[in-house]
């Protein structure tokens, strides 16, 4: 059959190109085994680096333990294989042009134990085309591998209209409106649902890492501020959380005042985790080829494989044009299967999203364990742009899936695409939680080190109403929680949906309040009612600001429960209030500074790093100090 000229042209045309690359490039290739049984190991991650490359390349081993990473300019590299917690580094690997160099690496599985250890070893050159060494599997093999049980292949193929740096951004956000300032004595109650996702935090660092500010609706206050821990006391025994708050004066506005809100639950060992019926939904569509895409999840989910236990279960759903199960539900003893399932994963498609959620859910709940974590986690960028496409179809058909106490996490990966608006409605519908993953520190945090938070529910619709004391508050704004708030009614109806919060997990809130006499900044003048007086004050207690109530229900419950919470007058100065309370202000001011809020009042740069910096605590984990770089970042940055 002969082809088509312009497609004989095209054919010519890439073969030149890849002999192009292959006469100025070179290779790295090889396998990894067990040192004791000569298993091979799926699921390591293998990357190299060099002065030649601007940035490391990365490789997952397939379930024949093969990897292989080309396109690699001749010179020296170094090489490191990652497995559970070890870490084995290859020095002096030399690369040749047009030569292919195999690097094979034996681990000893026993000696995991978070040690690094260094060999200074350099192999032989190859012709590429050899099979002398015993290899010859090329990755397009990947996909015709049978696997015991599957009866769905990731199609491996061209991403169709993936986003590439320096390509056009679709990225989309939902628009925010800063809260305003209400009057006390016109709006008393101010209600909200809580929110524990940290999405936001992440994404912004993401951009500021770029060099460009975010976009101002990409910044949700409420998240920044949710994304740190904060020396909250344990709830009283039996009850399912602690009520605490603070007062002081507000850093950006001498005039004002703030108080903080936070509610925290009991942090759970590991050891008692509830067995966990976790069913993973990932993107393989074309959108997700890029390398902080569906390669970035992979690592990351190898990470909690580790951690997995003979007790958990896991399954793999993958959606692209179409669906299907790339791994029924399997032990967390068989991790060889879990992870041989990870290295098979290709993107490549258009993406249809309703169906992958239609069978995860599915097979969530034929695996339910009634006394265990039953919990979807869908992984994608969001764009979702075949069969049901709409934001309020995807939501609509989240809240008839959520039935049945199967809870939903949501992560979000890439950029150039990203749809953050749709991502966070899936998850604030579908009884969930939604973090952005820009990096594999990032996916240890949420998915290792936060797991228990992160998978396992401790109480859902928890709502927050206030209630302000008109004798000693004369108005107040809440800062952040724009697309969170509620109606004064719907606190007392339990058919109203609203957050979940999960174990060893914490909520903050902030009020800046005005001082009962001083003028209400913005809010609008009520002209005197004819036929109506407002109602009497049943007294004045000057001694108190405000009333906190929480209602919540438990994880598989209908019916919510009440508790109460009373905030006191207080006179400090800034330099009295706790790390915490200083802490939190900065982040607030952190995230009206990348939202240009008209709220902002005299704040700078200068004054919110300062802030931080003062606040800083023991700092576990170092996430505070970050904020602080970041605020730096920001500093010198400008917005086009």
């Amino acid at each position: 059959m002969k082809l088509p000229g312009i497609v004989l042209a095209f054919v010519i045309a890439l073969g030149a190109l890849v002999w192009a690359q292959s006469a100025t490039t070179g290779a790295i290739q090889g396998a990894v085994v067990d040192s004791k049984t000569s298993e091979k190991l799926a699921g390591v991650t293998v990357t190299v680096t060099s002065p030649a490359l601007q940035s490391a390349q990365t490789a997952i081993t397939d379930e024949a333990g093969f990897y292989k990473i080309t396109g690699l300019p001749p010179g020296e590299y170094l090489v490191t294989f990652y497995y559970l917690d070890l870490t084995v580094e290859r020095r002096g690997v030399i690369v040749a042009v047009n030569k292919t160099t195999p690097v094979y690496q034996k681990l000893d599985q026993s000696k995991s134990g978070g040690e690094v250890i260094r060999i200074t070893a350099s192999a032989p050159m190859i012709d590429p085309t050899s099979t002398k060494h015993g290899i010859t599997i090329d990755q397009n093999y990947i996909k015709n591998i049978p696997v015991p049980g599957r009866t769905f292949q990731a199609v491996l193929g061209t991403a169709a209209g993936s986003q590439n740096d320096g390509g056009p951004s679709t990225e989309s956000y939902s628009r925010i409106d800063d809260n305003t300032y209400q009057r006390s004595s016109a709006e008393p109650l101010s209600t909200f649902s809580i929110d524990v996702d940290t999405a936001s935090y992440a994404n912004t660092r993401r951009f500021l890492r770029e060099g460009t500010l975010p976009p101002e609706d990409a910044v949700r206050i409420e998240e920044l501020i949710n994304y740190f821990p904060y020396d909250y006391p344990a709830p009283a025994q039996g009850g399912p959380f602690s009520i605490t708050t603070e007062v002081g004066p507000s850093p950006w506005n001498g005039m004002h005042q703030l108080v903080r809100i936070g509610i925290a639950t009991q942090a759970i060992a590991d050891a008692d985790v509830p067995p966990r019926n976790l069913v993973f939904l990932i993107d393989v569509s074309g959108s997700m080829e890029a390398e902080n895409k569906l390669p970035l999840l992979v690592q990351a989910m190898n990470l909690l494989v580790d951690q997995l236990r003979p007790k958990d279960k896991i399954a793999i759903v993958v959606y692209a044009g179409a669906s299907g199960l790339a791994l029924p539900p399997t032990s967390g003893s068989d991790k060889r299967a879990i992870k041989t399932a990870l290295a098979q994963l290709r993107a490549g498609g258009s993406t249809n999203g309703a169906a992958g959620i239609e069978l995860a859910y599915k097979i969530a709940r034929e695996e339910l364990l009634p006394k265990g974590i039953n919990r979807v986690i869908l992984c994608t960028d969001g764009d979702f742009n075949v069969g049901t496409t709409s934001e309020g179809e995807l939501t609509r058909l989240i809240e008839t899936q959520r039935k049945g106490n199967v809870f939903l996490t949501v992560l979000g990966f890439g950029m150039g695409n990203l749809k953050d608006s749709t991502m966070e409605k899936l998850a604030d519908r579908g009884n969930g939680n939604y973090a952005y993953i820009d990096s594999l520190d990032e996916a240890k945090k949420v998915l290792v080190k936060q797991a228990g938070a992160t998978l396992v529910t401790v109480a859902k619709d928890v709502k927050i109403q206030v209630e302000f004391n008109p004798a000693t508050v004369a108005g107040y704004r809440l800062i952040g929680y724009e697309n969170r708030l509620l109606a004064a009614k719907d606190f007392n109806d339990d058919t109203k949906d609203a957050g979940e919060i999960g174990a060893g997990h914490s909520v903050t809130a902030l009020y800046e309040i005005v001082p009962a006499g001083a003028a209400v900044p913005g809010a609008p003048k009520v002209d005197t009612l004819t036929y109506q007086k407002p109602a009497a004050s049943t007294g004045a207690r000057p001694d108190e600001l405000m009333t906190v109530k929480v209602r919540y229900k438990a994880p598989t419950g209908d019916t919510s429960k009440l508790m109460t919470h009373v905030v006191h007058t207080a006179r400090l100065q800034l330099s009295q209030t706790t790390n915490d309370f200083r802490f939190a202000a900065a982040v607030a001011g952190y995230g009206m500074l990348l939202r240009d809020s008209p709220f902002k009042g005299s704040l700078t740069w200068p004054q919110v790093a300062a802030l931080a910096r003062g606040a800083l605590g023991a700092d576990k984990g170092g996430y505070r100090k970050e904020l602080v770089e970041l605020v730096d970042l920001a500093a010198k940055t400008k917005r086009p």
